[in-house]
C-alpha cells in the first residue's frame, strides 16, 4: 500500500514511517521545507496549497500535524496556535482526500475530546466534554468532514498520552523518578489514559490495514489506571521509591491552565473499537508498557 503521512517527523511519525517501511508500505512524505529525496512533497498548510502529486495512487493519508498541548504554557497565542496548527492542515488534506478519492484518511486527535469523565467509562460513543482540549478536538474531527462526506473512510486516533523514552511526556519524568522524586500528582483519584508507543503504532496501521476501522477511535491501553496507580507502576518500573505528592495549587499555579485540562484530569476511556475489530495489544496493562520503555 502507499501511505502519505504528514507531521512524520515527530515521536509517533518517525515510528510511524519505520513500521510501515518494514512491512513493505510504500511511504511518502509532506514536508513543509524543500523536499529533500523523492519520498518527500512539499505543502504549506496555512496557503493551502499541496504539491498535486503527492496524493496520487495513495491507499492512505496519515495526519499527525500538531504543536505539544505542553510544550509551552498556555498564552492566548499558544492555544491560538494548538487548534490552527491541528485544524488548518486536517481541513487541507480532507479536501485533497475527496477531490483525489483517497481511500482512507486517518487523522490524529485526542481523548481529551472527552473533557473531565470523572469514574464514568467512556468509549467512542460518549458525547465530548467541556473545556478547551475538548473544544479543540471536537473541531479538530469536525476538520475531516469533507474527506467523510465524500465516502473516505475516515478514522479519528483520539489518543491518550503515549509511552516511550525516546520522546514526549515520559522521557521528561523518567530522569525525575530515576533520582526518586517523581510523586504523585495532585488527588492521584483522577483518571491517565495512557498507550505503549509500540501499540499507538500498531493501532494506526491496524487501522489502515481493516477497513472495518472507522469514526472515532480511543487510542488507549485496555487497563485504565489513575495517576496514582500510574506512579505506583513507573515507580516500580525504575525501582526508585515515588513518594512525593505536588498538590494541585502548586500544578495550577506553575503551570496554569494545562494542568487542570490535562493533568488534574482525565477521562476513564477503553479502546473498544481496537478490541472490536480484533487489534491484539502488545501491552495490556501500564506496568508492561513502562517496563518495555524504561525498565532497569
Amino acid at each position: 500500500m502507499r501511505v502519505v503521512i504528514a507531521g512524520s517527523s515527530g515521536l509517533i511519525g518517525t515510528a510511524l514511517v519505520a513500521s510501515l517501511r518494514g512491512k513493505g508500505h510504500d511511504v511518502a512524505r509532506l514536508v513543509r521545507r524543500a523536499p529533500a529525496g523523492p519520498d518527500e512533497y512539499q505543502w504549506d498548510p496555512p496557503h493551502g496549497s499541496l504539491d498535486e502529486r503527492a496524493l496520487r495512487g495513495t491507499d492512505a493519508v496519515v495526519n499527525l500535524c500538531g504543536v505539544g498541548i505542553g510544550d509551552k504554557r498556555w498564552s492566548g497565542s499558544y492555544k491560538q496556535a494548538i487548534r490552527d496548527s491541528r485544524i488548518t492542515p486536517t481541513e487541507v488534506l480532507a479536501d485533497a482526500c475527496a477531490a483525489q478519492s483517497v481511500p482512507t484518511l486517518i487523522n490524529a486527535s485526542g481523548v481529551n475530546f472527552y473533557g473531565d469523565t470523572g469514574d464514568r467509562v467512556v468509549d467512542e460513543s460518549a458525547p465530548v466534554g467541556s473545556g478547551f482540549l475538548a473544544e479543540v478536538c471536537r473541531d479538530w474531527e469536525n476538520a475531516t468532514s469533507a474527506a467523510s462526506s465524500a465516502g473516505v473512510r475516515t478514522i479519528t486516533l483520539r489518543s491518550g498520552v503515549v509511552l516511550s523514552q525516546r520522546g514526549g511526556m515520559l522521557d521528561k519524568l523518567r530522569p525525575l523518578y530515576l533520582l526518586a522524586l517523581g510523586g504523585r500528582l495532585g488527588s492521584g483519584r483522577q483518571y491517565f489514559p495512557w498507550i505503549s508507543l509500540d501499540d499507538e503504532i500498531g493501532a494506526i496501521v491496524h487501522g489502515i490495514e481493516h477497513d472495518a476501522v472507522s469514526g472515532p477511535v480511543n487510542m488507549v491501553g485496555p487497563a485504565p489506571v489513575t495517576n496514582a496507580q500510574f506512579n505506583s507502576a513507573m515507580s516500580r518500573a525504575v525501582h526508585r521509591p515515588a513518594p512525593w505528592i505536588v498538590p494541585g495549587i502548586v500544578l495550577r499555579a506553575g503551570i496554569g491552565e494545562f494542568a487542570q485540562e490535562a493533568i488534574l484530569t482525565g477521562p476513564r476511556a477503553i479502546p473498544t473499537v481496537l478490541e472490536d475489530t480484533g487489534y491484539v495489544f502488545a501491552h495490556n496493562t501500564v506496568g508492561e508498557a513502562l517496563r518495555a520503555a524504561v525498565g532497569r
